[in-house]
Protein backbone atom coordinates (compact mmCIF):
# COMPACT_ATOMS: atom_id res chain seq x y z
CA UNK A 1 0.00 0.00 0.00
CA UNK A 2 1.28 3.40 -0.84
CA UNK A 3 1.47 5.79 2.09
CA UNK A 4 0.17 9.32 1.49
CA UNK A 5 1.52 11.79 3.65
CA UNK A 6 -0.85 13.77 5.92
CA UNK A 7 -0.06 17.20 4.73
CA UNK A 8 -0.11 17.06 1.44
CA UNK A 9 0.52 20.98 -0.73
CA UNK A 10 -2.49 21.66 -2.52
CA UNK A 11 -3.35 21.02 -5.79
CA UNK A 12 -2.57 24.51 -6.88
CA UNK A 13 1.15 24.93 -5.89
CA UNK A 14 1.51 22.81 -9.15
CA UNK A 15 0.83 25.96 -10.75
CA UNK A 16 2.16 29.04 -9.24
CA UNK A 17 2.86 31.17 -12.31
CA UNK A 18 6.44 32.88 -12.13
CA UNK A 19 8.66 34.82 -14.39
CA UNK A 20 5.84 35.32 -16.84
CA UNK A 21 5.63 39.35 -17.74
CA UNK A 22 2.49 41.40 -16.35
CA UNK A 23 0.47 42.64 -18.81
CA UNK A 24 1.80 45.36 -20.94
CA UNK A 25 -1.44 47.64 -20.46
CA UNK A 26 -2.07 49.97 -19.67
CA UNK A 27 0.76 51.82 -21.02
CA UNK A 28 1.28 55.37 -23.28
CA UNK A 29 1.42 54.39 -26.94
CA UNK A 30 2.98 58.32 -27.17
CA UNK A 31 5.72 57.57 -24.83
CA UNK A 32 8.16 57.72 -28.18
CA UNK A 33 10.79 60.32 -28.12
CA UNK A 34 11.16 59.72 -32.31
CA UNK A 35 7.22 60.37 -33.01
CA UNK A 36 7.06 63.48 -30.29
CA UNK A 37 9.87 65.21 -31.71
CA UNK A 38 8.83 64.47 -35.31
CA UNK A 39 5.91 65.58 -34.45
CA UNK A 40 6.69 69.12 -33.16
CA UNK A 41 9.55 69.43 -36.54
CA UNK A 42 7.11 68.84 -38.99
CA UNK A 43 4.73 71.83 -37.96
CA UNK A 44 2.32 70.04 -35.87
CA UNK A 45 3.22 70.49 -31.94
CA UNK A 46 0.36 72.20 -30.95
CA UNK A 47 -1.59 68.73 -31.12
CA UNK A 48 0.90 66.97 -28.95
CA UNK A 49 -1.63 67.37 -25.62
CA UNK A 50 -4.05 65.63 -28.13
CA UNK A 51 -1.73 63.04 -28.85
CA UNK A 52 -0.41 62.19 -25.38
CA UNK A 53 -3.94 61.96 -24.43
CA UNK A 54 -5.24 59.43 -27.05
CA UNK A 55 -1.71 57.51 -26.32
CA UNK A 56 -2.49 56.88 -23.12
CA UNK A 57 -5.85 55.80 -24.21
CA UNK A 58 -4.92 53.35 -27.00
CA UNK A 59 -3.02 52.21 -24.62
CA UNK A 60 -5.61 51.37 -22.03
CA UNK A 61 -7.25 48.40 -21.08
CA UNK A 62 -10.49 49.04 -22.52
CA UNK A 63 -9.19 50.31 -25.87
CA UNK A 64 -6.70 47.04 -26.31
CA UNK A 65 -9.54 44.87 -25.51
CA UNK A 66 -11.62 46.43 -28.47
CA UNK A 67 -8.76 45.39 -30.64
CA UNK A 68 -8.78 42.08 -29.39
CA UNK A 69 -12.33 41.56 -29.40
CA UNK A 70 -13.03 43.30 -33.27
CA UNK A 71 -10.09 40.66 -34.54
CA UNK A 72 -11.45 37.48 -32.38
CA UNK A 73 -15.29 38.39 -33.73
CA UNK A 74 -15.28 38.93 -37.13
CA UNK A 75 -17.18 40.67 -39.32
CA UNK A 76 -20.76 38.75 -41.08
CA UNK A 77 -22.05 39.63 -44.20
CA UNK A 78 -25.88 39.59 -44.37
CA UNK A 79 -26.76 39.34 -48.24
CA UNK A 80 -30.53 38.80 -47.26
CA UNK A 81 -33.40 40.09 -44.89
CA UNK A 82 -35.40 37.41 -43.30
CA UNK A 83 -38.06 38.14 -46.17
CA UNK A 84 -35.81 37.46 -48.56
CA UNK A 85 -35.00 41.19 -49.52
CA UNK A 86 -31.27 41.63 -50.82
CA UNK A 87 -29.47 44.04 -48.41
CA UNK A 88 -25.89 43.33 -48.52
CA UNK A 89 -25.29 44.44 -44.82
CA UNK A 90 -22.12 43.48 -42.81
CA UNK A 91 -22.05 42.91 -39.00
CA UNK A 92 -20.02 43.96 -36.59
CA UNK A 93 -19.01 43.49 -33.30
CA UNK A 94 -19.23 46.69 -30.82
CA UNK A 95 -15.83 46.62 -30.55
CA UNK A 96 -15.24 47.50 -33.58
CA UNK A 97 -17.55 50.60 -33.58
CA UNK A 98 -15.36 51.48 -30.04
CA UNK A 99 -13.04 52.07 -32.15
CA UNK A 100 -13.90 53.65 -35.37
CA UNK A 101 -15.96 56.31 -33.16
CA UNK A 102 -12.67 56.93 -31.35
CA UNK A 103 -10.91 57.24 -34.31
CA UNK A 104 -13.45 59.19 -36.92
CA UNK A 105 -13.58 61.56 -33.59
CA UNK A 106 -10.07 62.07 -33.21
CA UNK A 107 -9.74 63.77 -36.77
CA UNK A 108 -8.30 60.23 -38.22
CA UNK A 109 -10.52 60.08 -41.44
CA UNK A 110 -11.18 63.34 -43.49
CA UNK A 111 -11.17 65.58 -40.65
CA UNK A 112 -7.44 67.64 -41.34
CA UNK A 113 -8.99 68.58 -44.61
CA UNK A 114 -11.28 70.61 -43.28
CA UNK A 115 -8.66 72.39 -40.52
CA UNK A 116 -6.44 74.95 -42.05
CA UNK A 117 -4.06 74.65 -39.34
CA UNK A 118 -0.33 74.06 -40.50
CA UNK A 119 0.54 70.96 -39.66
CA UNK A 120 -3.15 69.60 -39.60
CA UNK A 121 -2.17 66.61 -41.84
CA UNK A 122 0.73 65.60 -39.59
CA UNK A 123 -1.55 65.35 -36.78
CA UNK A 124 -3.56 63.33 -38.34
CA UNK A 125 -0.06 61.05 -38.86
CA UNK A 126 0.99 60.80 -35.21
CA UNK A 127 -2.41 60.10 -34.40
CA UNK A 128 -2.78 56.96 -36.52
CA UNK A 129 0.67 56.01 -35.03
CA UNK A 130 -0.60 55.91 -31.29
CA UNK A 131 -4.35 54.73 -32.41
CA UNK A 132 -2.97 52.53 -34.63
CA UNK A 133 -1.27 50.49 -31.16
CA UNK A 134 -4.96 49.34 -30.44
CA UNK A 135 -5.35 46.95 -34.09
CA UNK A 136 -4.97 47.40 -37.43
CA UNK A 137 -8.26 46.52 -39.37
CA UNK A 138 -10.29 50.03 -38.65
CA UNK A 139 -7.42 51.83 -40.15
CA UNK A 140 -8.50 51.01 -43.49
CA UNK A 141 -11.88 52.60 -43.89
CA UNK A 142 -10.69 55.80 -42.12
CA UNK A 143 -7.55 55.91 -44.63
CA UNK A 144 -10.00 55.56 -47.44
CA UNK A 145 -12.17 58.59 -46.17
CA UNK A 146 -8.92 60.63 -45.94
CA UNK A 147 -7.85 59.79 -49.46
CA UNK A 148 -11.07 60.69 -50.71
CA UNK A 149 -11.39 64.39 -50.50
CA UNK A 150 -8.32 65.31 -52.75
CA UNK A 151 -9.78 63.00 -55.57
CA UNK A 152 -13.56 63.98 -54.97
CA UNK A 153 -12.09 68.13 -55.37
CA UNK A 154 -11.75 67.06 -58.97
CA UNK A 155 -15.51 66.89 -59.55
CA UNK A 156 -16.54 70.53 -57.24
CA UNK A 157 -20.15 69.86 -57.55
CA UNK A 158 -19.76 66.50 -55.53
CA UNK A 159 -17.23 67.63 -53.30
CA UNK A 160 -19.33 70.68 -52.36
CA UNK A 161 -22.26 68.21 -51.45
CA UNK A 162 -19.85 65.67 -49.88
CA UNK A 163 -16.43 66.61 -48.49
CA UNK A 164 -18.18 68.46 -45.08
CA UNK A 165 -19.25 64.99 -44.17
CA UNK A 166 -16.30 63.54 -45.42
CA UNK A 167 -14.68 65.81 -43.13
CA UNK A 168 -16.85 65.29 -40.06
CA UNK A 169 -15.70 64.02 -37.09
CA UNK A 170 -19.03 62.00 -36.14
CA UNK A 171 -19.42 58.44 -36.88
CA UNK A 172 -22.71 56.70 -37.16
CA UNK A 173 -22.65 53.02 -38.60
CA UNK A 174 -25.76 52.15 -40.91
CA UNK A 175 -27.47 53.02 -43.92
CA UNK A 176 -28.94 55.28 -45.16
CA UNK A 177 -29.23 58.42 -47.54
CA UNK A 178 -25.89 59.87 -46.76
CA UNK A 179 -27.02 63.50 -47.45
CA UNK A 180 -28.66 62.74 -44.23
CA UNK A 181 -26.29 61.60 -41.85
CA UNK A 182 -23.99 64.07 -39.73
CA UNK A 183 -20.74 62.18 -41.02
CA UNK A 184 -19.69 59.56 -44.08
CA UNK A 185 -16.86 56.96 -44.59
CA UNK A 186 -15.91 56.28 -48.32
CA UNK A 187 -14.51 53.27 -49.56
CA UNK A 188 -12.74 52.42 -53.04
CA UNK A 189 -13.02 50.20 -55.92
CA UNK A 190 -10.17 49.65 -58.50
CA UNK A 191 -9.00 46.33 -58.78
CA UNK A 192 -10.62 43.36 -60.68
CA UNK A 193 -9.61 39.50 -60.73
CA UNK A 194 -8.26 39.80 -64.16
CA UNK A 195 -6.07 42.75 -63.40
CA UNK A 196 -5.16 42.89 -59.65
CA UNK A 197 -3.02 46.69 -59.73
CA UNK A 198 -3.06 47.13 -63.96
CA UNK A 199 -6.33 49.37 -63.55
CA UNK A 200 -6.05 49.79 -67.21
CA UNK A 201 -7.30 45.77 -68.56
CA UNK A 202 -10.32 46.87 -65.77
CA UNK A 203 -13.77 45.96 -67.29
CA UNK A 204 -16.00 47.11 -65.76
CA UNK A 205 -18.74 49.37 -67.86
CA UNK A 206 -19.90 53.20 -67.42
CA UNK A 207 -23.23 53.90 -69.41
CA UNK A 208 -24.10 57.51 -69.67
CA UNK A 209 -27.54 58.25 -68.89
CA UNK A 210 -29.83 61.10 -70.00
CA UNK A 211 -28.83 63.12 -66.80
CA UNK A 212 -25.61 64.97 -67.08
CA UNK A 213 -22.65 63.36 -65.06
CA UNK A 214 -24.80 60.38 -64.16
CA UNK A 215 -23.87 56.75 -65.44
CA UNK A 216 -24.76 52.89 -64.78
CA UNK A 217 -22.16 50.52 -63.85
CA UNK A 218 -21.71 46.94 -64.54
CA UNK A 219 -19.14 44.47 -63.58
CA UNK A 220 -17.37 43.19 -60.69
CA UNK A 221 -15.13 44.21 -58.55
CA UNK A 222 -12.04 41.66 -57.16
CA UNK A 223 -11.02 43.21 -53.76
CA UNK A 224 -12.85 46.29 -52.02
CA UNK A 225 -12.40 46.76 -48.51
CA UNK A 226 -15.04 48.59 -46.06
CA UNK A 227 -18.45 47.57 -48.04
CA UNK A 228 -20.39 49.24 -44.93
CA UNK A 229 -19.00 53.01 -46.35
CA UNK A 230 -21.49 55.27 -47.10
CA UNK A 231 -20.07 56.02 -50.90
CA UNK A 232 -17.02 54.38 -53.30
CA UNK A 233 -14.72 55.88 -55.66
CA UNK A 234 -14.80 53.12 -58.61
CA UNK A 235 -13.30 52.80 -62.00
CA UNK A 236 -15.16 51.94 -64.52
CA UNK A 237 -14.60 51.91 -68.31
CA UNK A 238 -16.79 54.78 -70.15
CA UNK A 239 -16.70 56.01 -73.79
CA UNK A 240 -13.98 57.83 -73.31
CA UNK A 241 -11.61 55.58 -71.33
CA UNK A 242 -10.85 54.17 -67.70
CA UNK A 243 -13.15 56.79 -65.82
CA UNK A 244 -13.57 57.30 -61.94
CA UNK A 245 -17.07 57.55 -60.23
CA UNK A 246 -18.87 57.81 -56.98
CA UNK A 247 -21.37 55.28 -55.80
CA UNK A 248 -23.31 55.27 -52.85
CA UNK A 249 -24.81 52.52 -51.07
CA UNK A 250 -28.00 54.67 -50.89
CA UNK A 251 -29.44 56.51 -53.42
CA UNK A 252 -31.19 60.29 -52.79
CA UNK A 253 -34.48 58.84 -53.13
CA UNK A 254 -33.55 56.52 -50.16
CA UNK A 255 -33.81 53.37 -52.27
CA UNK A 256 -30.83 50.73 -52.26
CA UNK A 257 -27.88 50.89 -54.84
CA UNK A 258 -27.15 47.91 -56.22
CA UNK A 259 -24.28 46.66 -54.60
CA UNK A 260 -24.37 42.80 -54.53
CA UNK A 261 -21.80 41.76 -52.35
CA UNK A 262 -21.03 38.20 -53.15
CA UNK A 263 -18.35 37.17 -50.52
CA UNK A 264 -15.98 38.88 -48.04
CA UNK A 265 -12.51 37.99 -48.33
CA UNK A 266 -11.23 35.48 -45.94
CA UNK A 267 -8.07 37.00 -45.24
CA UNK A 268 -4.26 36.36 -43.66
CA UNK A 269 -4.74 39.18 -41.15
CA UNK A 270 -6.65 42.55 -40.78
CA UNK A 271 -9.44 40.35 -39.79
CA UNK A 272 -11.23 42.50 -38.12
CA UNK A 273 -12.10 44.81 -41.41
CA UNK A 274 -14.44 43.42 -44.21
CA UNK A 275 -13.45 43.14 -47.67
CA UNK A 276 -15.10 41.94 -49.95
CA UNK A 277 -16.18 41.40 -53.83
CA UNK A 278 -18.87 43.70 -54.97
CA UNK A 279 -21.34 42.99 -58.02
CA UNK A 280 -22.96 46.56 -60.02
CA UNK A 281 -25.71 45.75 -62.28
CA UNK A 282 -27.20 48.70 -63.66
CA UNK A 283 -25.84 50.60 -60.73
CA UNK A 284 -25.88 54.81 -60.38
CA UNK A 285 -22.43 56.27 -60.21
CA UNK A 286 -21.92 60.15 -60.19
CA UNK A 287 -18.54 60.94 -62.76
CA UNK A 288 -15.72 62.25 -60.95
CA UNK A 289 -12.90 64.37 -63.08
CA UNK A 290 -13.65 63.92 -66.78
CA UNK A 291 -14.05 60.70 -68.82
CA UNK A 292 -10.59 58.86 -69.67
CA UNK A 293 -8.87 60.41 -66.71
CA UNK A 294 -9.51 58.20 -63.77
CA UNK A 295 -5.90 57.03 -62.98
CA UNK A 296 -4.97 60.84 -62.79
CA UNK A 297 -8.00 61.54 -60.77
CA UNK A 298 -7.52 58.74 -58.35
CA UNK A 299 -3.26 59.76 -57.79
CA UNK A 300 -3.67 62.05 -55.46
CA UNK A 301 -5.85 59.38 -53.18
CA UNK A 302 -3.33 56.57 -53.48
CA UNK A 303 -0.71 58.55 -52.17
CA UNK A 304 -2.85 59.72 -49.35
CA UNK A 305 -2.98 55.60 -48.90
CA UNK A 306 0.19 54.68 -48.89
CA UNK A 307 1.47 56.96 -46.73
CA UNK A 308 -1.10 55.49 -44.23
CA UNK A 309 0.51 52.36 -45.37
CA UNK A 310 3.97 53.59 -44.46
CA UNK A 311 2.03 54.67 -40.90
CA UNK A 312 0.62 51.53 -39.84
CA UNK A 313 3.91 49.61 -40.53
CA UNK A 314 5.66 51.89 -38.49
CA UNK A 315 3.25 51.75 -35.91
CA UNK A 316 3.37 48.09 -35.87
CA UNK A 317 7.04 48.55 -35.57
CA UNK A 318 6.56 50.26 -32.54
CA UNK A 319 3.67 48.31 -30.74
CA UNK A 320 5.78 44.93 -31.23
CA UNK A 321 9.42 46.69 -30.22
CA UNK A 322 7.17 47.98 -26.81
CA UNK A 323 5.77 44.40 -26.62
CA UNK A 324 9.06 42.89 -26.76
CA UNK A 325 10.79 45.29 -24.59
CA UNK A 326 8.09 45.03 -21.86
CA UNK A 327 8.51 40.71 -22.04
CA UNK A 328 12.29 41.36 -21.90
CA UNK A 329 11.98 43.11 -18.53
CA UNK A 330 10.42 41.56 -16.78
CA UNK A 331 11.26 37.25 -18.04
CA UNK A 332 14.62 36.07 -16.68
CA UNK A 333 16.57 33.21 -17.88
CA UNK A 334 19.91 31.84 -17.29
CA UNK A 335 20.58 33.63 -14.15
CA UNK A 336 19.19 37.19 -15.45
CA UNK A 337 17.02 39.56 -16.55
CA UNK A 338 17.14 38.81 -20.75
CA UNK A 339 16.82 43.09 -20.73
CA UNK A 340 20.38 42.77 -19.33
CA UNK A 341 21.88 39.88 -21.50
CA UNK A 342 24.04 41.28 -24.19
CA UNK A 343 22.65 39.66 -27.37
CA UNK A 344 18.84 40.05 -26.18
CA UNK A 345 19.97 44.22 -25.84
CA UNK A 346 21.72 43.85 -29.97
CA UNK A 347 18.60 42.63 -30.60
CA UNK A 348 16.53 45.02 -29.03
CA UNK A 349 18.39 47.83 -29.80
CA UNK A 350 18.30 46.74 -33.39
CA UNK A 351 14.94 46.72 -33.86
CA UNK A 352 14.93 50.54 -32.10
CA UNK A 353 16.98 51.37 -34.56
CA UNK A 354 14.34 50.11 -37.45
CA UNK A 355 11.83 51.55 -35.37
CA UNK A 356 13.16 55.21 -35.18
CA UNK A 357 13.78 55.11 -39.07
CA UNK A 358 10.55 53.87 -39.59
CA UNK A 359 8.40 56.58 -37.87
CA UNK A 360 10.93 59.80 -38.78
CA UNK A 361 10.53 58.74 -41.87
CA UNK A 362 6.54 58.61 -41.85
CA UNK A 363 6.30 61.73 -39.92
CA UNK A 364 8.88 63.75 -42.86
CA UNK A 365 5.77 62.30 -45.30
CA UNK A 366 3.59 63.65 -43.75
CA UNK A 367 4.94 67.12 -43.53
CA UNK A 368 5.72 66.95 -47.03
CA UNK A 369 1.95 66.28 -47.56
CA UNK A 370 1.00 69.26 -45.26
CA UNK A 371 2.79 71.30 -46.99
CA UNK A 372 2.21 70.23 -50.75
CA UNK A 373 -1.20 70.61 -50.23
CA UNK A 374 -0.65 74.27 -49.51
CA UNK A 375 0.77 75.00 -52.52
CA UNK A 376 4.18 74.25 -51.44
CA UNK A 377 5.78 72.92 -55.47
CA UNK A 378 9.23 71.36 -53.58
CA UNK A 379 7.22 69.56 -51.45
CA UNK A 380 4.83 68.24 -53.60
CA UNK A 381 8.08 66.54 -55.74
CA UNK A 382 9.75 65.48 -52.83
CA UNK A 383 5.97 63.65 -51.40
CA UNK A 384 5.75 62.14 -55.08
CA UNK A 385 8.63 60.52 -55.04
CA UNK A 386 9.27 60.25 -51.13
CA UNK A 387 6.33 58.30 -50.47
CA UNK A 388 6.66 55.67 -53.25
CA UNK A 389 10.59 55.27 -51.59
CA UNK A 390 9.06 54.94 -48.37
CA UNK A 391 5.93 52.38 -49.05
CA UNK A 392 8.41 50.34 -50.95
CA UNK A 393 10.65 50.41 -48.41
CA UNK A 394 9.30 50.61 -44.98
CA UNK A 395 6.65 47.80 -45.46
CA UNK A 396 8.88 45.39 -46.76
CA UNK A 397 10.97 45.58 -43.31
CA UNK A 398 7.63 45.15 -41.57
CA UNK A 399 7.06 41.05 -41.85
CA UNK A 400 10.78 40.98 -40.89
CA UNK A 401 10.88 43.16 -38.04
CA UNK A 402 7.16 41.44 -36.24
CA UNK A 403 8.89 37.99 -36.26
CA UNK A 404 11.91 39.49 -34.92
CA UNK A 405 9.83 41.34 -32.30
CA UNK A 406 7.71 37.82 -31.71
CA UNK A 407 10.55 35.80 -31.34
CA UNK A 408 11.98 38.07 -28.40
CA UNK A 409 9.00 36.08 -26.19
CA UNK A 410 9.97 33.00 -27.67
CA UNK A 411 6.76 30.63 -27.11
CA UNK A 412 4.80 33.01 -25.19
CA UNK A 413 5.23 35.21 -28.93
CA UNK A 414 3.89 32.30 -30.81
CA UNK A 415 0.54 31.97 -28.65
CA UNK A 416 -2.83 34.12 -29.80
CA UNK A 417 -3.19 35.34 -26.29
CA UNK A 418 0.00 37.07 -26.89
CA UNK A 419 -1.63 39.25 -29.89
CA UNK A 420 1.49 39.10 -31.58
CA UNK A 421 0.59 36.44 -34.24
CA UNK A 422 -2.52 39.23 -34.98
CA UNK A 423 -0.04 41.74 -35.67
CA UNK A 424 2.45 39.23 -37.50
CA UNK A 425 -0.06 38.25 -39.89
CA UNK A 426 -0.82 42.41 -40.51
CA UNK A 427 2.20 43.11 -41.64
CA UNK A 428 2.88 41.49 -45.20
CA UNK A 429 -0.71 43.57 -45.67
CA UNK A 430 1.33 46.34 -45.85
CA UNK A 431 3.51 45.83 -48.60
CA UNK A 432 0.38 44.73 -50.83
CA UNK A 433 -1.76 47.32 -50.16
CA UNK A 434 -1.92 49.94 -52.74
CA UNK A 435 0.38 48.19 -54.93
CA UNK A 436 2.83 45.70 -54.36
CA UNK A 437 6.64 46.09 -54.26
CA UNK A 438 7.68 45.81 -57.87
CA UNK A 439 4.64 48.33 -58.34
CA UNK A 440 5.93 51.25 -56.29
CA UNK A 441 9.63 50.17 -57.17
CA UNK A 442 8.50 51.05 -61.32
CA UNK A 443 6.52 54.30 -59.78
CA UNK A 444 9.62 55.79 -58.79
CA UNK A 445 11.55 54.88 -62.06
CA UNK A 446 7.96 55.93 -63.92
CA UNK A 447 8.39 59.55 -61.22
CA UNK A 448 12.36 59.60 -62.09
CA UNK A 449 11.82 59.31 -66.15
CA UNK A 450 8.68 61.82 -66.41
CA UNK A 451 9.20 64.10 -63.15
CA UNK A 452 13.09 65.20 -63.34
CA UNK A 453 12.36 68.09 -60.18
CA UNK A 454 11.08 64.80 -58.45
CA UNK A 455 14.76 63.20 -58.36
CA UNK A 456 16.13 67.46 -57.46
CA UNK A 457 14.03 67.47 -54.39
CA UNK A 458 15.24 64.04 -53.30
CA UNK A 459 18.71 64.72 -53.79
CA UNK A 460 18.12 68.10 -52.50
CA UNK A 461 16.55 66.54 -49.07
CA UNK A 462 19.98 64.41 -48.77
CA UNK A 463 22.42 67.45 -48.92
CA UNK A 464 20.82 68.78 -45.85
CA UNK A 465 22.89 65.97 -44.13
CA UNK A 466 25.95 66.86 -46.05
CA UNK A 467 29.40 66.62 -44.51
CA UNK A 468 27.71 64.72 -41.06
CA UNK A 469 28.28 61.39 -42.13
CA UNK A 470 31.29 60.33 -44.32
CA UNK A 471 29.36 56.96 -44.68
CA UNK A 472 26.30 58.66 -45.67
CA UNK A 473 28.01 60.75 -48.21
CA UNK A 474 29.57 58.17 -50.15
CA UNK A 475 25.98 56.66 -49.96
CA UNK A 476 24.43 59.65 -51.59
CA UNK A 477 27.93 59.62 -54.16
CA UNK A 478 26.93 56.28 -55.10
CA UNK A 479 23.03 56.52 -55.44
CA UNK A 480 23.70 59.12 -57.75
CA UNK A 481 25.60 57.18 -60.20
CA UNK A 482 23.59 54.25 -59.68
CA UNK A 483 20.20 56.70 -60.73
CA UNK A 484 21.77 57.08 -63.85
CA UNK A 485 22.16 53.43 -64.65
CA UNK A 486 19.14 51.81 -63.50
CA UNK A 487 16.85 49.94 -65.49
CA UNK A 488 13.77 47.94 -64.41
CA UNK A 489 15.88 44.73 -63.31
CA UNK A 490 17.20 46.87 -60.94
CA UNK A 491 14.93 49.09 -59.71
CA UNK A 492 14.97 47.41 -55.99
CA UNK A 493 18.32 48.04 -55.47
CA UNK A 494 17.99 51.39 -56.55
CA UNK A 495 14.60 52.28 -53.97
CA UNK A 496 16.47 50.74 -51.38
CA UNK A 497 19.21 52.45 -51.44
CA UNK A 498 17.38 55.50 -51.42
CA UNK A 499 15.17 54.70 -48.50
CA UNK A 500 17.95 53.65 -46.86
CA UNK A 501 19.59 57.15 -47.98
CA UNK A 502 16.95 58.87 -46.95
CA UNK A 503 16.03 57.65 -43.65
CA UNK A 504 19.79 57.78 -42.54
CA UNK A 505 20.13 61.62 -43.62
CA UNK A 506 17.17 62.18 -41.53
CA UNK A 507 18.45 60.72 -38.28
CA UNK A 508 21.93 62.29 -38.17
CA UNK A 509 20.10 65.55 -38.95
CA UNK A 510 17.26 65.32 -35.99
CA UNK A 511 18.38 61.88 -33.54
CA UNK A 512 20.76 61.97 -31.36
CA UNK A 513 24.51 60.63 -32.38
CA UNK A 514 24.26 57.41 -31.37
CA UNK A 515 21.28 56.37 -32.92
CA UNK A 516 22.09 58.18 -36.63
CA UNK A 517 25.63 56.68 -36.15
CA UNK A 518 24.53 52.93 -35.54
CA UNK A 519 21.93 53.16 -38.24
CA UNK A 520 24.40 54.78 -40.84
CA UNK A 521 27.02 51.91 -39.81
CA UNK A 522 25.07 49.03 -40.54
CA UNK A 523 22.39 49.65 -43.12
CA UNK A 524 25.26 51.68 -45.36
CA UNK A 525 29.03 50.82 -44.39
CA UNK A 526 28.20 47.18 -44.51
CA UNK A 527 28.98 46.91 -40.61
CA UNK A 528 26.16 44.48 -40.14
CA UNK A 529 24.58 40.80 -40.42
CA UNK A 530 21.52 39.51 -42.47
CA UNK A 531 19.53 38.94 -39.32
CA UNK A 532 18.37 41.82 -36.52
CA UNK A 533 20.92 41.54 -33.76
CA UNK A 534 24.02 41.83 -35.29
CA UNK A 535 24.75 45.38 -34.64
CA UNK A 536 28.99 45.70 -34.19
CA UNK A 537 31.06 46.23 -30.69
CA UNK A 538 31.01 49.40 -30.12
CA UNK A 539 27.79 51.05 -31.05
CA UNK A 540 25.91 52.55 -27.79
CA UNK A 541 23.39 50.26 -27.11
CA UNK A 542 22.55 51.57 -23.70
CA UNK A 543 21.78 54.79 -25.36
CA UNK A 544 19.62 53.43 -28.40
CA UNK A 545 17.91 51.20 -25.73
CA UNK A 546 17.17 54.18 -23.18
CA UNK A 547 15.94 56.55 -25.95
CA UNK A 548 13.65 53.73 -27.33
CA UNK A 549 12.35 52.07 -24.20
CA UNK A 550 12.53 55.11 -21.63
CA UNK A 551 12.57 53.28 -18.15
CA UNK A 552 12.06 49.96 -19.52
CA UNK A 553 15.43 48.91 -19.21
Amino acid sequence: MVSIPAQSPPQSATHDVTNQAPPLAPYDASEDHALLEGLRREGAGWAEEGIRALGVRAGGEEAQEWGEQANRHEPELRTHDRYGHRIDEVDFHPSWHHLMRTAVAEGLAGAPWADDRSGAHVARTAGGLVWGHTEAGHGCPTSMTYAAVPALRAEPDLAKIYEPLLTSRVYEPGLRVPTEKPGLLAGMGMTEKQGGSDVRTNTTTATPTGEPGVYTLRGHKWFTSAPMCDVFLVLAQAPGGLTCFLVPRILPDGSRNTFRVQRLKDKLGNRSNASSEPEFDRTVAWRVGPEGLGVKTIIEMVNCTRLDCVMSSATLMRKTLVEAGHHACHRSAFGARLIDQPLMRNVLADLALESEAATTLTLRLAGAADRAVRGDAGERAFRRIATAVGKYWVTKRGPAFTAEALECLGGNGYVEDSGMPRHYREAPLLSIWEGSGNVNALDVLRALGREPDTAEALFAELALARGADARLDAAVVSLRQQLAETDQVGARRLVERMALALQASLLVRHAPHPVADAFCATRLGGDWGHAFGTLPAGVGLDAILERALPGRN
